[in-house]
């Protein structure tokens, strides 16, 4: 029988793709606790908004003279 030869990776590929891991998972709990803020930051914010009043829209040229449109 011939033997198989495995593939034998270096310590540094275990360091490189542990390091990638846990960018990763560092910056998942970064982006989550700045959106936890916003969360807070507008659950604790009341907005309240005002309308101006309707505007009145010209409809001359489209009116003959009785008032109804064409």
């Amino acid at each position: 029988m011939t033997n198989i030869r495995h593939q034998i990776k270096s310590k540094w590929y275990y360091i490189f793709w542990g390091a990638c891991a846990v960018a990763v998972v560092g910056g998942q709990f970064y982006v989550g606790s700045g959106y936890r803020e916003m969360a807070e930051a507008t659950k604790n914010n009341i907005t309240t908004v005002h309308c101006a009043p309707p505007y009145r829209i010209s409809v001359y040229p489209y009116q003959n003279r009785t008032g109804e449109f064409e």
